[in-house]
């Protein structure tokens, strides 16, 4: 996998829709900080995010290949986990029994969400790959 940016690289429209990514997700994490939403709530269910999610699904195989592929990944799970531990949340709030330990999930994911941005976009500013997992 190259780690460097251009000839043998990837191109810098592939690195613009990265950043662009990085950044629709960020101003969810802000509105959801500063506004009536919830962090996590304003990640998983804003516009901004959803888009940010479709680019990743529209751009991904471009960035096969490239350093980029494992920011793709990192920005796709990020966004899965997310979702699935906001479920298990609200599910445990739900019961009853677990209504601490869900909104204590709830924050340590809306926390999780927000490292996993500014620490993604700050390795692409840095033009460094992402930790690679399976792919989702």
């Amino acid at each position: 996998m190259s780690t460097a940016a251009g000839p043998g690289g990837t191109t810098g429209n592939l690195v613009t829709y990265t950043h662009l990514v990085y950044a629709l997700h960020a101003f969810a994490v802000v509105t959801g900080v500063i506004g009536a939403a919830s962090v996590l709530g304003s990640f998983l269910a804003s516009l901004p995010s959803i888009a940010a999610v479709l680019i990743n699904y529209l751009k991904r195989a471009e960035a096969r290949g490239t350093w980029l592929d494992s920011h793709f990944g990192w920005q796709i799970r990020t966004f899965w986990y997310a979702l699935l531990w906001a479920l298990i949340g609200v599910m445990l709030i739900v019961s009853v029994v677990g209504v601490l330990f869900g909104l204590a999930l709830l924050l340590i994911t809306s926390v999780w969400v927000s490292y996993r941005v500014a620490r993604g976009w700050w390795a692409l500013g840095q033009q460094r790959p992402m930790p690679m997992a399976a792919r989702p």
